[in-house]
């Protein structure tokens, strides 16, 4: 018999806020945390904002010293990685270590990193590169560096699949848990890519909105006058443990993974199926393994992005998958809307607020959701949080590559 698979602890470093409780009421009160620029001149790009993580010092948690060898992408990690550890009480010890995993999905690493020594090697020579660029700038460290300050000593890498990177973490943690490799597992996603080389790539693209008059009301999933993702950066961790060992220290418990699905799509290198069928396919294996007929689905945080295909595709896939419900009854948001997209850490945040909604009864609005686009003809969520007591509830991730993840939990009732 398999174990089941509770989620204990949250920790998160967003656009919204630097930890969980300022966050999650950002997202309740549908705060936009889209804004210029601030770390760098963005003018000579097409876009100048995103979703920014604002007045985060790395050094108010980590050694000022240890700080400067890491890359921004690993300090929103281990941040958000200690404040799941704490809102859990788990305590990696002695006895527990080899049966404590740490897996992150990460999309592009130490980007700053790169093209910080990228500069020096140009400008001031080979010798003016960092002695530390490679351990900074690789996707595995931060979760290498999370296991050496918990003492975690199981299973320990990165996943990285674009922007389904944190959700395929998450559900291979879920896998780790049920078969018995684990206790526990630290996972979600951390990124760090609003650099000038990354917005200069997106850009180049032409991926990104450019409401450069109103950042606030750029990132529009599902509205008819959307033009774009909004690039975004943070953290978003979970503790997973084994739901028993959880029940018998009396563990918080936010709610269940009971469902992991991952399909391609095996059409194109950055464009969805137009009609939705990898992601389809994975909402389905989803809820087949997981034994959840799709009306007991209350709501779906879904991939949401803002894009002009990947809305529709996402919408006709839900369709197919939930059919005359999806439109009756089924309740769907973007949280991407409030935090802009977060590439590989998305699936870790978003999973998060999926959590939160289920625990708490309040399901996140999709903000800036103005006019509705016939080819998007669901409940959206508009606007304003709503409270909703709801058993289950799906978190969608789809990526470059045609790479897509669905992963369905179960609100915790005592059971």
């Amino acid at each position: 018999m398999e174990n089941r698979v509770a989620i204990t602890g949250i920790g998160l470093v967003t656009p919204l806020g630097n930890d969980l409780p300022t966050t999650w009421d950002g997202i309740v009160k549908g705060r936009s945390g889209i804004a210029p620029i601030a770390a760098f001149d963005a003018t000579p790009f097409r876009t100048h904002f995103g979703g920014e993580v604002k007045g985060f010092d790395a050094t108010k948690f980590i050694d000022k010293v240890e700080a400067r060898h890491m890359d921004r992408y690993a300090h929103f990690a281990i941040v958000a990685a200690e404040e799941a550890l704490r809102d859990s009480g788990f305590v990696v010890t002695p006895e527990n270590a080899e049966n404590v995993g740490v897996l992150l999905g990460v999309g592009l690493g130490g980007l700053q990193t790169l093209e910080d020594n990228h500069r020096a090697l140009l400008e001031r020579g080979a010798k003016r590169m960092n002695p530390f660029m490679v351990p900074m700038m690789i996707a595995n460290i931060a979760p290498g560096i999370i296991a050496i300050r918990v003492g975690a000593k199981g299973p320990n890498y990165t996943l990285t699949s674009a922007c389904a990177s944190a959700a395929h973490s998450i559900g291979d943690s879920a896998e780790l848990i049920k078969s018995g490799v684990c206790e526990a597992v630290i996972t979600g996603g951390s990124e760090a890519a609003l650099t000038r080389t990354g917005v200069g790539g997106f850009c180049a693209m032409r991926a990104l909105s450019t409401r450069n008059e109103e950042p606030a009301r750029a990132s529009r999933p599902f509205d008819k006058g959307r033009d774009g993702f909004v690039i975004a950066e943070g953290a978003g961790l979970l503790v997973l443990e084994n739901l028993e060992n959880a029940r018998k220290r009396g563990a918080h418990i936010y709610a269940e993974v009971v469902g992991y699905g991952r399909t391609c799509d095996a059409h194109h290198i950055t464009a969805p199926d137009p009609v939705g069928d990898g992601a389809a396919r994975a909402m389905k294996m989803a809820l087949r393994l997981g034994r959840v007929d799709p009306e007991r689905v209350g709501y779906v945080n879904a991939h949401g992005t803002s894009t002009e295909q990947g809305d529709v595709a996402e919408t006709i896939a839900l369709k197919s998958v939930f059919g005359d419900y999806a439109k009756k009854k089924l309740m769907v948001s973007s949280t991407k809307s409030m935090t802009g997209h977060t590439l590989g850490a998305a699936g870790g945040l978003e999973t998060a607020f999926t959590a939160l909604a289920l625990h708490h009864g309040v399901l996140p609005p999709t903000i800036n959701y103005e006019e509705p686009d016939p080819a998007c003809d669901l409940d959206y969520v508009p606007n304003t949080a709503r409270e909703v007591k709801i058993d289950y509830a799906m978190n969608n991730s789809f990526g470059f590559g045609g790479t897509n993840v669905s992963l369905v939990l179960r609100r915790f009732n005592g059971a």
